[in-house]
């Protein structure tokens, strides 16, 4: 669970870190009141702190559930 809720955090940080490259517009501190803002800042330490738990993702195993059933060939 906590990997999903860190990789939504991480893609809405992708998202707004292409608007600024595209339109040089930050949706994160358009809505929240700036960048010097705390709950903006807030927001920025949650998104870098799920991009650092996606880090961890890369050096896992995958886990494969292989499902067997009589049924197969």
């Amino acid at each position: 669970m906590l990997d999903r809720i860190a990789l939504i955090l991480v893609v809405i940080g992708a998202v707004n870190w292409g608007s600024i490259g595209l339109f040089q517009f930050d949706i994160v501190s358009w809505i929240f009141g700036g960048q010097d803002a705390i709950i903006s800042r807030i927001i920025y330490t949650v998104i870098a702190l799920a991009g650092i738990w996606c880090i961890s993702l890369l050096f896992r195993e995958n886990e494969v559930l292989v499902r067997h059933s009589s049924d197969d060939n």
